[in-house]
């Protein structure tokens, strides 16, 4: 999605990931190989003149030495390697004074037992977990046998009405720009973004409170690129960061429809240096995660298809990976509508209607 906005820019780009049957390997200048090897980051960035992620599982040692020898790195290899730990990560917002829930550093298992106390909360793993992997709700003490042993955080279970995001951009001049902020609805056992809505439904004042946290946060951090904040509206109407993503992400595909600029050019904006553009709302939309079904695995095959793209309003965006597994993201789709009962309506169609199988 990075690579078709860029087409209308005249961008030439290589791409390196570690799957030769990558759904961008067909598209472009394409090198196998692992991000988190040093050897081949410094190999592969050695050919580019402006690097960018959009995984943040990737050797940094290599990214700061390719920064070292006059290559553009954005986001910048430090904002990368903060955003990696999450135990880091959340000791920033603390520094930063940036709102979030209250939470211990935690060593192994057996810490994560002595916090028993503070019960109800997530253990989080502090490397390594994205997608919902690596994060798991601990409500009672039956639950901490399932504790992890390794580096990791405990976080108060936040009593939450919503899960909102907002996108923000920040470019090298210091210019920043945030798009409206969207609603978030996860699959209750995966984690997994299931649909979101945008703009949220929310009092203009907590709109707001969540607008100044993001650019607080991309300031604070003197990034270049956009950035995802995921964020907590409790009941009282506090907003809470709960993650944070230095990249294109989930919460922000709608606005390639939706948007008089999408997330993707935003971030080529950004990362070259231009003026952001204009992140206003064409109309009110919604995007579904398109998910491998539970109990397939195999070469993808789409049913409902037909089904869906005769919907007014409604676009599919495959991301043409071959094979399919239990809750793989396979795509997602867009729908617009001016009428919000009918968007949730399509919303619902499409997430009941279209479905990845083998």
């Amino acid at each position: 999605m990075l690579i078709q906005a860029g087409i209308d820019f005249n961008i030439p780009f290589a791409v390196l990931d570690p799957d030769p049957a990558a759904p961008c390997a067909g598209m472009t200048e394409f090198f196998c190989g692992k991000l988190t090897d040093y050897e081949t980051v410094i190999d592969f960035g050695s050919r580019c003149d402006i690097i960018t992620i959009e995984i943040e599982n990737v050797n940094t040692d290599a990214l700061k030495e390719l920064k070292r020898k006059g290559k553009q790195v954005y986001p910048e290899p430090e904002v990368i390697e903060l955003i990696q730990d999450k135990r880091v990560q959340k000791t920033f917002y603390r520094d930063n004074g940036v709102p979030t829930a209250e939470f211990f550093l935690t060593d192994n298992a057996a810490d994560v037992t002595r916090h028993r106390s503070f019960l109800p909360f997530v253990n989080k793993l502090g490397r390594e977990g994205y997608d919902g992997r690596g994060v798991q709700v601990m409500r009672h003490e039956d639950d901490l046998e399932k504790a992890w042993d390794k580096p990791g955080l405990v976080e108060k279970l936040v009593d939450f009405q919503k899960e909102i995001a907002v996108i923000v951009a920040r470019n090298n001049k210091g210019e920043i720009k945030t798009f409206p902020v969207v609603e978030m609805v996860f699959h209750p056992v995966h984690n997994l973004v299931e649909y979101l809505f945008s703009p949220a439904d929310l009092k203009p004042d907590v709109a707001r409170q969540a607008d100044r946290i993001a650019r607080n946060i991309i300031e604070k951090l003197s990034m270049t690129g956009i950035l995802a904040v995921e964020m907590f509206v409790t009941q009282t109407g506090e907003v809470l960061v709960n993650e944070i993503a230095p990249r294109p992400h989930n919460s922000g595909h709608q606005t390639i429809e939706a948007n008089m600029t999408s997330q993707y050019e935003q971030h080529l904006r950004a990362i070259l240096n231009l003026p952001l553009g204009d992140t206003s709302t064409l109309l009110p939309s919604a995007m579904v995660n398109l998910l491998g079904e539970p109990g397939y695995s195999g070469p993808a095959q789409y049913q409902g298809f037909e089904e869906v793209i005769q919907t007014p309003g409604v676009f599919v965006h495959l991301y043409g990976k071959k094979v399919t597994k239990p809750f793989r993201k396979m795509g997602h789709v867009t729908i617009v509508d001016r009428d919000i009962t009918s968007l949730r309506k399509k919303a619902e169609f499409v997430k009941t209607t279209l479905k990845v199988i083998a």
